[in-house]
């Protein structure tokens, strides 16, 4: 990996500056990929914007940016976006914005000539793409951080990426509208993007890294928005009542990839919804979904004995083991359904039975 110290004024970095919206912003004489299509919005309100100007115009240093160079000899910005995009709306937007009641257009030739003359700190990264994507995670560090998925989508850069984005990556974008009540997280920082290729991966027994290397130089990304869509119909069809509370930031991709092709009543399983969103034993709701398909207890976070009820019911067997007879200390012991919560028992004190650990794992595994 290779790292090096770019030489760049203002004047360099806002040279070519263009903002084609939905196309995307360049700067740099047309080699620097600003904010690659529907990347990531302009997040910086009118005070931080104001406070790099104004760092410019009093001469103060500003933080280190970061460059990613591409295979094309162009390079994408990796950390530094929303200075830099303030910096190119202020001296080359017609009309750009003001900083205290003045334009840049307003300001008087000496001081126009120290804002474009104004060196700025830029660092290059060159290198395999498991270096980079190692280098920007640990320079990622201040300011608004970059998310994991945003620093893959720089590593992984190419036509495969820019139109993902076009799908998973806009607020108010077609993933957004069909997926919405089921995702959770933010469209323009990744959010979306990065869930639909880890539920990708996954059927393919790969990571994000692996999907997204294999395809980087794919011209489009319409066979994960078809997998995408397929999952949205899968989960519409399984589970007909739309409950978006407790439907929003399931693994429904993983759930998919697992049982698309199993023979499902969706009559039964709301049914036993409804049934288990009435249950106060079930603590985490957002579980009853995979709990239906998979039947492990885990993602319900079944309501647990108290420690005044095992105690209850510790000294009511004499310390004994209900099922061995044995003595045992409460610490060796754990509070047991009687009658299995998944046959209907209920965590209340008149159901709970201590076991020792060794009969509680023989009657689990029975």
């Amino acid at each position: 990996m290779k790292i090096q110290q770019l030489d760049l004024t203002v004047r360099d970095l806002v040279a070519g500056y263009r903002d084609d919206g939905d196309g995307g912003v360049v700067g740099y004489g047309g080699a620097l990929d600003i904010r690659p299509p529907f990347q990531r919005e302009f997040i910086y309100d009118a005070k931080e914007r104001n406070a790099v100007i104004n760092s410019i115009l009093k001469g103060f240093p500003l933080n280190v940016m970061y460059w990613a160079d591409r295979e094309d000899g162009s390079y994408e910005i990796i950390d530094g976006q929303q200075r830099t995009i303030s910096i190119a709306q202020y001296v080359a937007e017609k009309p750009g914005f003001s900083f205290e009641g003045l334009g840049f257009d307003n300001q008087q030739s000496d001081v126009k000539e120290r804002i474009l003359n104004y060196e700025l700190m830029v660092y290059v990264c060159s290198g395999a793409d498991s270096e980079k994507l190692e280098w920007f995670e640990i320079i990622n560090i201040a300011g608004k951080r970059l998310s994991k998925q945003e620093l893959r989508n720089a590593v992984y850069s190419g036509t495969w990426v820019s139109d993902a984005k076009r799908y998973f990556s806009r607020t108010g974008g077609p993933a957004a509208g069909l997926g919405g009540d089921y995702m959770s997280g933010s469209p323009i920082r990744q959010d979306y993007l990065e869930t639909v290729i880890k539920w990708r991966s996954d059927a393919d027994d790969a990571d994000i890294e692996e999907y997204m290397r294999i395809h980087q130089h794919d011209e489009l990304a319409a066979p994960l928005w078809g997998y995408f869509m397929d999952v949205i119909d899968w989960i519409e069809a399984t589970f007909a009542k739309k409950r978006k509370r407790i439907m929003k930031g399931v693994d429904w991709g993983v759930l998919y990839n697992e049982y698309k092709d199993k023979d499902l009543d969706p009559v039964a399983i709301e049914a036993e919804t409804a049934r288990l969103i009435l249950n106060d034993d079930v603590t985490n709701q957002k579980g009853i979904y995979p709990y239906i398909l998979t039947r492990d207890e885990k993602y319900l976070n079944i309501r647990a004995f108290t420690d005044g009820m095992k105690q209850r019911v510790y000294e009511k067997q004499s310390g004994k083991c209900a099922i061995c007879k044995n003595d045992f200390d409460i610490s060796d012991m754990e509070a047991d359904h009687k009658k299995p919560w998944s046959e209907g028992g209920k965590t209340e004190e008149k159901n709970c039975q201590m076991l020792c650990r060794k009969c509680n794992r023989e009657k689990a595994a029975s």
